[in-house]
Parts: structure tokens; C-alpha cells; sequence
């Protein structure tokens, strides 16, 4: 059974797709080290989340049956340290973490640390709004704002929302029944301060620094939109709602236009937070800050970092963008769509010109008189049993399968 577990349960847009890109690619230096990434494919997490929460996410959730419990049972056959990390943790009820604890050999012997990356509700509350837009939400970021600061909190977005973001309560619901000194969160830095600041405290936080890890191959970002660019998709999700099969969208919106091509232009306005919703948010910010503080955590970083930073001095609102620069995104986007149609009819005239070649050798070979004669003795051998038995005979001398001639 593992010794010790590090159990990361988020939060998004934190920073989590990187780390999660390093400890997949960095999988046997870190066994070289006692150190357990149980993951034979990257999303293994992911799916193993979908399954302890029981979430229906398009259609993975038929694909996770069963993934929590595998995650599980390869932690507790290791003798070291374990490190398990997806951000939907986070939203998971404290009966499901409670599972997810005991499963991992909480209170049978082995020490579970867990790990939570905490950004400012100034940042994260535009990046969530843009997270659901590049999920196929026409919501717009007025409504957005409206719902999650509603009191009430009802709905499917702000109960989403509030599951993956209010800091305190997420704590309460993972680390009920842990140490504080074993609950540790890490702070994602002010805007401005050295890239590399991050990695040094998840470095910290999850014992890697003695790790000669390889950080120049993980790639494997979240990207962000602009204000505009965010706006394009919203209004192409407007027009393709019910038309864009849910199996093309994925690859095509999300992946190819905002991923791809919209997220390359940096010179457009960025989502922000709107400056009259300033001050509830740091009304927020210092109520979970005073509980965090009076709770004991181990701070990987500081928690003035979860203040907000001051407004930009030009708000640009992404619900009435400026048409220049949606304009100038849509040809961008066009274009990308015009070079991806091209790339896939060159790969389909490609393929149609191999299977001519083949239908043409298969052509001649029949025109051959051996391969007649072949043909004709097969048929009779196959038309008797003791033909069919010969047949297996050759066949098992040659290593073909029996249905092969």
C-alpha cells in the first residue's frame, strides 16, 4: 500500500493541464524515484474523476465505468509515494470524496495529503464563463455574472460554479477528516510575476524538487481567448445549435478554432472582470481568506495572491464587442476551416488513388492462371470436410487464420 498520497482535486484554469502534462510525460523518472503516476493515457484521471462523481460529460462517462476503482487499486499496490490530479475533482460531494479517500487507504495506513491550486475570483470568473462557451454555451457573460452572484445560487451554472471555485467549502468537503498541515494549497502568483513561479510551488507542494524532471516537452495548455474571439464562438454556437453534430463540434470549434487559431491572437482585449463587480469579489476574497487563515492549511505561496488585481482601465465588454475586431477573427477562422477542408480532401484523394492501385493488382492477380488454378482447388477442398481439414492443415503449416485462402 502507498505510503503517502497527494491527492490534486484543483481547481480549474490553475495551471492543472501543464502539471498533469509533465507527470504523464515524466511517468518513468518519476518511478525511478518511488513516485507513482498511475496513467496509461493521459485523460486517465479525467476519467477516473467521471466515474467516482458519477458525470455525464458527451458521452465519456460509458467510456469511465470503472476508472476510479482501477485508479484506486494501482495507488494502494505501490509501495511509495502516489500522485493523483484533475481539477473536476473539486466539485465532488463529501460523501465522494469520502470514497475517494478510504479507496486511496486513508485510515488503513496510508498518509493522503491533499493538494488544491487556488487562482483569484477576478480571473477565474471570465475563464469559467469562457470554459463554457468553448463547451457550446450561448450564455452570455451578463447572464453568466447575474446567475453565479444570484444568492440563491440555483441552476446548473452557478452550482457548477460555486462547486468547482468556493475555496473554503471545497476544502471542508475534501480535508474534513485530514490534518491541516496535510491540506495544502497552492497559490497561483499575481499577473506579472515570473513565469516559472507556478511550477516551483507544485514543484514544492508535491516533492519534486529533488526530481530532474523534463520541462521542455510538456506542452498541453488550456488556452484563453480574447474578449472578441470569445464573442465569435458564442455566436457560432448561436448558429450551429442543433445543426453541428456534438462528435464534430469537439474537433472542429473547440479544438481547431479556439484552441488552434483564435487563442494566436493576442493583440485583442482580454476577458476581464467587469470593474462594478470589483468590489463584491473582494468582498468574497477576504471572507475566504480570513477562514483559510483561521483553518491552518499550509500555504504553498500567499494568499494575498487570491486578491484581485486592480480593473483594467479599459473594460472590454465581450456581450457588445467591437465589430473590427470580430470581423478580423472570422477570417482568421475561415481560413483555418479552408486549410483543414484541404488537408482532409488531400488525404481522401490519397486514399482513393491507393485503392485503385490495390483494385488494380487485385485485377491482375486474378488474370493470372496459377491464381485461377489456386482458386478452383480451394473451392473444391472447401465444398468436402476432409477438403476443409486439409485446408486447416496447410493453412496452421503456413500461420494463416482459417479464414483466410
Amino acid at each position: 500500500m502507498s505510503a503517502r498520497v497527494l491527492l490534486h482535486v484543483g481547481t480549474p484554469k490553475t495551471g492543472t493541464s501543464y502539471l498533469q502534462d509533465v507527470l504523464f510525460l515524466n511517468r518513468p523518472l518519476l518511478a525511478e524515484h518511488g513516485i507513482l503516476y498511475p496513467a496509461e493515457r493521459f485523460d486517465e484521471h479525467f476519467l477516473a474523476a467521471l466515474d467516482l462523481m458519477r458525470l455525464a460529460w458527451g458521452g465519456l462517462e460509458s467510456e469511465a465505468v470503472g476508472a476510479w476503482d482501477r485508479l484506486a487499486a494501482a495507488v494502494r499496490a505501490h509501495d511509495g509515494t502516489a500522485i493523483i490530479s484533475h481539477e473536476i475533482l473539486a466539485t465532488a460531494s463529501r460523501a465522494q470524496a469520502a470514497r475517494a479517500l478510504e479507496s486511496l487507504g486513508h485510515g488503513a495506513g496510508t498518509e493522503v495529503h491533499l493538494v488544491l491550486s487556488v487562482r483569484d475570483l477576478a480571473r477565474q470568473i471570465p475563464a469559467e464563463w469562457q470554459e463554457n462557451v468553448k463547451h457550446r454555451s450561448r450564455l452570455s457573460y451578463a447572464s453568466f455574472l447575474d446567475q453565479i452572484r444570484d444568492p440563491a445560487r440555483e441552476g446548473r451554472i452557478a452550482t457548477w460554479f460555486w462547486g468547482v471555485q468556493e475555496l473554503p467549502d471545497i476544502l471542508d468537503r475534501w480535508g474534513f477528516d485530514l490534518p491541516p498541515e496535510q491540506v495544502h494549497l497552492v497559490t497561483v502568483p499575481a499577473p506579472g510575476g515570473p513565469r516559472q513561479l507556478l511550477w516551483e510551488r507544485f514543484s514544492r507542494a508535491f516533492g519534486l524538487d529533488d526530481v530532474p524532471l523534463d520541462l521542455d516537452h510538456a506542452g498541453r495548455v488550456n488556452p484563453s481567448l480574447g474578449a472578441a474571439e470569445t464573442a465569435l464562438v458564442r455566436r457560432i454556437n448561436r448558429r450551429t445549435d442543433g445543426v453541428v453534430d456534438s462528435a464534430l463540434y469537439r474537433p472542429l470549434v473547440r479544438e481547431l478554432l479556439a484552441h488552434q487559431t483564435l487563442s494566436r491572437r493576442t493583440d485583442t482585449p482580454r476577458l476581464a472582470l467587469p470593474p462594478a463587480v470589483h468590489p463584491w469579489v473582494e468582498e468574497v476574497t477576504q471572507v475566504w481568506i480570513d477562514e483559510i487563515r483561521a483553518q491552518g492549511y499550509d500555504v504553498v505561496g500567499d494568499l494575498d495572491d487570491l486578491r484581485a488585481p486592480a480593473p483594467p482601465a479599459t473594460f472590454a465588454d465581450p456581450d457588445r464587442p467591437v465589430p473590427r475586431q470580430v470581423a478580423s477573427a472570422s477570417l482568421d477562422a475561415i481560413e483555418a476551416l479552408l486549410l483543414e477542408n484541404a488537408r482532409i480532401r488531400k488525404a481522401e484523394m490519397r486514399l482513393q488513388r491507393e485503392v485503385e492501385d490495390l483494385r488494380g493488382e487485385l485485377d491482375r492477380a486474378h488474370l493470372d492462371p496459377t491464381y485461377r488454378w489456386q482458386e478452383r482447388v480451394v473451392g473444391r477442398l472447401q465444398s468436402g470436410a476432409t477438403g476443409q481439414r486439409l485446408l486447416g492443415v496447410y493453412r496452421r503449416a503456413r500461420g494463416r487464420s482459417s479464414e483466410e485462402a
